[in-house]
């Protein structure tokens, strides 16, 4: 038995790597189309944009490593973040049931092209075809500032996806719609019902809504940026795919990747402004009768 749920959680990783694969040709044969589309384009410009893909390509996947070697590193207010992090993931673990049937009944009320572009945008297929296009643009633009977002939404969204895919494995939490309640696990099965914890969704989408506001010093443009992330995790909660739970640490390990990768790029592109303090300082407000999470831009 034991081998046997290893073997689907092999399967599960084997998935995500496909899908990072994927991204890597879908991008050489986009580039290799583009490239020969553009006439006026000199050979030398040609040759100048494949070394910044391939320079582009080895950052991806060492900005992966990096992010997963970082508890290796960290100090005491790491672990401070971490331990916040756990105890706000446990107090709304405690109020799930709850929490869920509230958003499930305000579901009738949202329009429903939201509820589609929620359930829809935070999908593996649909995120990498975002952030392909948007390095792809930087790429063939030369923008030094796009190539970068570009790289770090692909890196951050690769690197949480499949640190997300055998969280939920190992777990194994029963989803709200699977009529289990919040306190039903079973590791390693493979139905789709045993796979809440956390949401993937949520995770994809607000990693890449992130990476971009990440890009904008305005911290109103950065809030509407978030606020339209955000909205495919709590498309989940009323569809019953999750709980809130399961949301909140998703977002809380999108903001932690596209942080840890974001500074691993800094010493790998030229222009000063990614040198720039550019971090925004999230805080966990816990109170009687009241859990609350503030961002400082």
């Amino acid at each position: 038995m034991f081998k046997r749920k290893s073997l689907q959680l092999g399967l599960s990783t084997l998935r995500i790597s496909r899908q990072i694969i994927f991204v890597v040709f879908f991008l050489v044969l986009g580039v290799s189309n583009l490239a020969s589309q553009v006439k006026q384009d000199s050979i030398d410009s040609q040759e100048k944009r494949w070394k910044l893909l391939k320079y582009d390509m080895k950052h991806v996947f060492k900005g992966i490593g990096y992010s997963y070697s970082r508890p290796f590193h960290w100090q005491g207010s790491d672990w401070s973040k971490l331990g916040y992090t756990a105890l706000g993931t446990g107090m709304l673990y405690l109020i799930d049931d709850q929490t869920s049937e509230f958003i499930q009944r305000q579901q009738e009320g949202v329009p429903k092209g939201m509820r589609d572009y929620g359930s829809t945008i935070g999908s593996p297929t649909y995120n990498y075809m975002f952030t392909g296009g948007v390095y792809l643009t930087g790429l063939l633009t030369k923008s030094e500032k796009i190539r970068r977002t570009g790289v770090l939404m692909i890196a951050s969204a690769s690197a949480a996806g499949l640190l997300q895919q055998i969280t939920k494995s190992v777990v194994g939490r029963a989803r709200p719609m699977s009529g289990k309640g919040k306190d039903t696990f079973d590791p390693f099965n493979s139905n789709r019902d045993f796979h809440s914890f956390p949401s993937g969704h949520a995770i994809l989408a607000f990693t890449n809504a992130y990476a971009i506001g990440k890009q904008f010093k305005n911290p109103w443009v950065r809030a509407g940026i978030y606020t339209v992330g955000a909205v495919p995790g709590v498309s989940r909660i009323w569809e019953g795919q999750h709980w809130l739970s399961d949301v909140v640490l998703g977002i809380a390990i999108s903001i932690f990747t596209v942080e840890s990768i974001d500074r691993y790029l800094n010493n790998k592109y030229k222009s000063d402004v990614y040198r720039k303090d550019k971090l925004v300082n999230w805080n966990l407000n816990l109170g009687l009768g009241q859990v609350g999470i503030t961002g400082n831009f």
